[in-house]
């Protein structure tokens, strides 16, 4: 398209819907919103490639509002999300855009809210629904939805439909729904079967693409930290050193997300977990109080924060690294919306070196290291931190009766005034001193470090010690193998698609399992078997039960312990395999 628009006035678009983008201080469209506007005003179909917080949502919503015809009280755009978070994200921002509009109405339907209040909501004629596939096709299935008159049907975030397992879902609500409406669809990748959507459903669409929008943002400052020791300590002390008004931390679980929020609040933090296992009033609850200052910091699996966009937030820090780019584009994302500038922090661990270079060579961008605040840094920082709190209280007016205290501490006969300000300064400043002592150089180290000028792994133990604890660690691991695991047979393998990470991914997001008690993982053409831990709290097989992969039951069933000790054996001597499946088991954790 060859007339590029400099600003929103340029598209012809409603003057309510102008009036409501200069309240909301939208001045010039972004690139995706430059490509997509103008076809969709004109009744085209649309396929958007591009990255999240590039703008997709006014791109799609502010041509669509302009074509709705708000005096008639029915659905006439339907928009389809991933999660409940960002249903609610996306009907918010709509309200905000058709504010000036009289009569129209925006509806958002998701699993968690009661369905009296849904009901209500749909009962006054929304002409536009957003919501997640699940409750749609509830209510198209009891028949409290009529999209018999839709107009237009947006997709958004369709990869993720896809590799979530929502695909399926989807095609059975187009199904549903008239095949003369205006359809646009948006995904950060291309993968093969959302190309067969767009064939199956869409009218010779309009392709636009759109750049990571990591390269279209400079203001997000991306760092990486190479995780050695405890990495909860580690985050501790970023925290305490970084400048942020709030910050996001992104973990791979949910029962992460609690373990380090619990650490926060003991370390006098505001701070708490969002994950999928929250009721849903609680985790709107939550978002309310990040947005008004009332926590400052969130800590989220990628699915329960996918949407968000609070403005106050910052810092982004990657407490457990994503495992592919677009994960990573999402989280950075958070942050640095709109203009504003943002932090992204990245612990990487040795092993997971890999993962770190694949995402630098997709983004074109070369992270750069970061070392630990050490003890001196911490010092300072508390010292300053402290320094301004004192500078404010010197501003207040009634410190004259506290003077007048001073005069009645007599702690000890001879005490000077120094002395006693130190002796409040240290009680003042509570469990966290002032004066810290120097590093121990053992708690931040391992065996083994990487440096990245010399592209080589270099060692500050013996290679004959390393080599020694190697060995002991291998038998150890094996043992503990034979002893605590048991093997179960899933019904899906290659033929389906399936890899270690889907598997891995399902296992430890439905029973909210540590990766440590997944161990050896083969897949076969029709099935795969799963080593798991004897220990795990939960009833495997109730658990497990309904769990999907890539949209197909896997029908769990327990194995002989027999068969479980020669798959160890066979494991023993299939360093290769053993060695891949090590490394997918710790870096995969695909949660919702």
């Amino acid at each position: 398209m060859t007339d590029i628009k400099k600003k929103f006035n340029d598209f012809g678009l409603k003057p309510e819907i102008v009036k409501s983008l200069k309240h909301m201080g939208y001045i010039q469209p972004s690139p995706i919103q430059i490509g997509c506007i103008p076809y969709l005003l004109s009744g085209n179909d649309v396929l958007g490639m591009a990255q999240t917080g590039s703008g997709k949502t006014a791109a799609f919503a502010l041509p669509l509002l302009n074509n709705i015809n708000s005096n008639i009280k029915i659905p006439q755009v339907l928009v389809l999300s991933i999660t409940r978070e960002l249903a609610i994200q996306v009907a918010e921002a709509i309200t905000k855009f058709s504010q000036y509009i009289k009569g129209l109405n925006t509806v958002a339907l998701y699993g968690g809210q009661r369905y009296d209040i849904q009901l209500r909501a749909l009962r006054k004629g929304p002409q536009i629904i957003v919501g997640t596939p699940g409750r749609l096709l509830d209510h198209l299935k009891r028949g409290t939805l009529d999209l018999s008159k839709l107009k237009g049907l947006v997709i958004d975030e369709a990869d993720e439909m896809l590799r979530m397992g929502f695909i399926e879902d989807v095609e059975n609500i187009i199904e549903s729904i008239p095949a003369s409406r205006q359809t646009a669809l948006f995904s950060a990748t291309m993968p093969n079967e959302i190309r067969r959507i767009t064939k199956r459903f869409m009218k010779n669409p309009k392709e636009i693409s759109i750049k990571s929008n990591i390269q279209t943002q400079p203001d997000i400052n991306q760092s990486y930290w190479t995780a050695c020791g405890r990495k909860i300590d580690a985050l501790i002390r970023f925290l305490e050193t970084e400048d942020f008004d709030a910050a996001i931390i992104f973990v791979r679980t949910k029962s992460a997300t609690l373990e380090v929020a619990n650490v926060l609040e003991k370390h006098g933090y505001n701070s708490a977990a969002l994950n999928s296992d929250i009721n849903q009033s609680v985790r709107e609850q939550t978002l309310e109080r990040l947005k008004d200052c009332r926590i400052d910091i969130l800590i989220a699996t990628d699915v329960a924060a996918r949407g968000l966009d609070v403005e106050r937030v910052s810092l982004v820090i990657n407490y457990d690294i994503p495992l592919d780019v677009e994960s990573y584009v999402h989280r950075i994302g958070r942050t640095g919306r709109a203009g504003r500038t943002g932090r992204a922090l990245l612990f990487v661990e040795n092993r997971e070196r890999r993962l770190l270079r694949n995402i630098e060579r997709s983004i074109n961008t070369t992270i750069t290291e970061v070392k630990l605040p050490n003890a001196e840094m911490l010092g300072q920082r508390r010292l300053a931190k402290f320094t301004e709190k004192v500078r404010k209280q010197l501003q207040n007016n009634d410190l004259d009766q506290y003077r007048r205290l001073l005069s009645k501490m007599h702690p000890e006969k001879n005490l000077d005034m120094e002395t006693l300000a130190a002796v409040l300064l240290k009680i003042a400043q509570g469990e966290r001193p002032l004066v810290l002592p120097k590093d121990n150089p053992c708690n931040f180290n391992r065996n083994k470090f990487y440096n990245r000028n010399e592209n080589r792994y270099t060692r500050d133990l013996s290679h004959s010690r390393n080599k020694i604890e190697k060995h002991n660690y291998q038998n150890a691991h094996l043992n503990i193998k034979m002893n605590e695991m048991q093997l179960y047979r899933i019904e899906v393998g290659r033929n389906d698609g399936v890899e270690v990470r889907h598997i891995v991914g399902a296992i430890a997001n439905e029973g909210s399992i540590s990766s440590r008690c997944i161990g050896n993982i083969k897949l076969f053409n029709t099935h795969s078997t799963i080593e798991l831990s004897r220990n795990i709290k939960c009833n495997v097989m109730q658990c497990f039960n309904r769990t999907r992969i890539l949209n197909k039951p896997i029908n769990m069933q327990l194995i002989s312990d027999t068969q479980l000790n020669k798959g160890n054996i066979n494991r023993q001597s299939n360093k290769h395999n053993r060695s891949f499946n090590s490394i997918e088991r710790r870096s995969v954790c695909e949660k919702s």
